[in-house]
């Protein structure tokens, strides 16, 4: 039987390899997720984000130990026991706007968090000081998402849990995410970027800076301004069709008209 545990690192070593967790140990962890002293994924003084393997074990194990079961909520609710809704007071600092949304247990939502309905945090999400959450957004599980981000109505964040060591969605520190954006598959959006309504990428999805004149993959640049684009499909075919492919494009790098354009965000506040 393990022990009762009260740190991150006995929390580790609980839900590596061979260890053998409790529900007590899985309270425990969904706590430190909620209180931000325990994260799915953290970035290095490189810039470099890893996912924590042990983390999202300890997730897999919640709903391993869980049983489903009826929950009281509004509307009814079934669900797995460890990991029901989260109920939230004056007490954590946010403002939840009624209408529908949902925060799992082992979501970080830190103070000054706005969340318009109806929106759903995932398990493991951990949303930053100051952001907005706009209504129709899913932050999927695991996903972080930085201070002063600003997520637009219907944006999604994908989430994942297995692999135990893939990256999760990562949106750094002031970054601006339009209205119906999809970030998947573990791309990174470095701080202050813009995305325009409608751009979505992925790990693997090729970004074409017309700045600085290079492509990028897996992540978008510091202040880098990206809208959905498009290029040529290759072929006889697609020549004979004027067919193209999709192809997410850096026009500008953020500046102070920028910034203009993005503070109504403060207003709303």
């Amino acid at each position: 039987m393990s022990t009762v545990t009260t740190t991150p690192h006995e929390l580790e070593a609980v839900f590596s390899d061979g260890g053998d967790p409790t529900v007590a140990d899985v309270e425990q962890l969904l706590t430190a997720l909620e209180e931000g002293t325990v994260r799915a994924a953290s970035r290095d003084e490189q810039g470099r984000w890893t996912a924590h393997g042990w983390v999202k074990r300890g997730i897999l194990t919640a709903f391993r130990l869980s049983e489903t079961v009826e929950i009281d909520w509004p509307g009814g609710s079934v669900d797995k026991s460890l990991v029901p809704a989260r109920r939230i007071t004056a007490s954590d600092g946010i403002r939840l706007v009624p209408g529908g949304t949902s925060l799992r247990r082992g979501t970080h939502l830190a103070p000054g968090v706005v969340v318009m309905p109806p929106s759903y945090v995932n398990v493991g999400g951990y949303v930053g000081a100051g952001s907005m959450i706009d209504s129709h957004v899913l932050v999927g599980s695991c996903a972080q998402v930085g201070s002063g981000v600003h997520l637009s109505t219907a944006v999604q964040l994908g989430g994942v849990l297995e692999p135990v060591g893939a990256r999760p969605v990562v949106v750094e520190d002031g970054v601006f995410v339009g209205a119906q954006c999809g970030l998947y598959e573990g791309v990174v959006v470095r701080r202050g970027a813009v995305l325009a309504p409608g751009v979505t990428l992925t790990a693997g999805s090729t970004i074409y800076d017309l700045v600085q004149q290079r492509e990028v993959r897996g992540e978008v640049p510091e202040n880098a301004v990206v809208v959905p684009g498009s290029r040529p499909a290759r072929g006889d075919y697609a020549d004979v069709l004027g067919l193209s492919l999709y192809a997410p494009v850096i026009v500008k790098y953020r500046d102070a008209s920028t910034d203009a354009a993005t503070a109504l965000e403060e207003s709303l506040r």
